[in-house]
């Protein structure tokens, strides 16, 4: 990963990483994204490592959902370079996922339609997301959790290196997003794979993060949940009253890392940057038929 740091408005570039010891799955190095004549992102450093769960927060238009399509590789950046580790495999759940009602599609075909040929394979990717019972029952009848589960699922069925989700809790109640990100520090302990993601739930997603990094069109502090949200970057963009609600919900992961190679061990305060102005393998379709993603463009 010896490729030189171009200016964010240099040609962009999408590379494959080479993996060795403890580099990063993802790498972005000054990432600018423009849709249409508005700049979504610019000169945005990321760095996603092995095992660690890392969170997006923003207010809305800051630009997080055009950052994850850009590192799953389904926005095309117009500047910077995006890293990837050879044959990294990504699991993605986006922040809507619509489904035609008109075409009756069950929750064991939804999976078999992402490419999960087997039964036993889509059975277990059931159970591993709590759903174990819900096969033979129509993705349109699901509730909201139940459908955030069955999509979930779907994006563990490749056991994914690096799983991305966008706003993935939108629409559940406070008990069902609780649950939800318990779930994904479960699938982390279990695969072992990176997560990355995005959220307005700061109270709950903080509190299952090893590291925040806190985007309004660049990237203006990162760090533990702790130092970030004494940033005042991080409250300018929510509030003074913030750090007191994030320190009522951290808490100590169950899990234990090895401290010599736990990503961000170690590492600086993080660098505030706001207030300044400034491209691997991998399926993200929906099913065919059956149901499409949508977005809303500058998130």
């Amino acid at each position: 990963m010896n490729l030189p740091h171009h200016a964010a408005r240099a040609a962009p570039a999408v590379t494959q990483a080479t993996a060795q010891g403890g580099e990063p799955l993802v790498e972005t190095r000054g990432l600018s994204v423009k849709h249409g004549e508005r700049r979504a992102l610019w000169d945005v450093d990321l760095k996603i490592h092995p095992g660690e769960i890392v969170t997006l927060v923003g207010p809305n238009g800051s630009g997080k959902t055009t950052l994850l399509r850009a590192v799953i590789g389904a926005v095309c950046p117009d500047g910077g370079h995006i890293l990837r580790k050879p044959g990294l495999a990504i699991g993605y759940v986006p922040q809507k996922l619509a489904i035609d009602r008109t075409m009756p599609v069950t929750v064991d075909r939804f999976l078999a339609l992402g490419g999960a040929t087997d039964t036993a394979s889509r059975r277990a990717a059931l159970d591993r997301v709590g759903i174990p019972a819900l096969g033979g029952q129509q993705m349109a009848t699901l509730s909201g959790g139940q459908f955030q589960r069955a999509v979930l699922a779907r994006a563990l069925l490749r056991r994914p290196d690096l799983l991305v989700l966008d706003e993935a809790t939108q629409g559940l109640d406070q008990p069902g997003v609780a649950a939800f990100y318990r779930l994904i520090e479960d699938v982390r302990a279990e695969l072992g794979c990176a997560v990355l993601m995005a959220s307005h739930d700061l109270h709950v997603v903080m509190s299952a993060s090893d590291r925040v990094i806190c985007l309004n069109g660049h990237v203006c502090c990162e760090g533990t949940p702790t130092v970030v949200s004494a940033r005042p970057e991080y409250r300018a963009l929510f509030g003074m009253g913030t750090e007191g609600t994030l320190a009522l919900y951290r808490h100590v992961h169950d899990h234990r890392h090895d401290k010599a190679a736990e990503p961000g061990a170690g590492q600086p305060e993080p660098q505030g940057c706001c207030g300044h102005d400034h491209g691997h393998h991998h399926d993200h379709e929906a099913a065919p038929g059956a149901a499409h993603e949508t977005e809303e463009t500058g998130r």
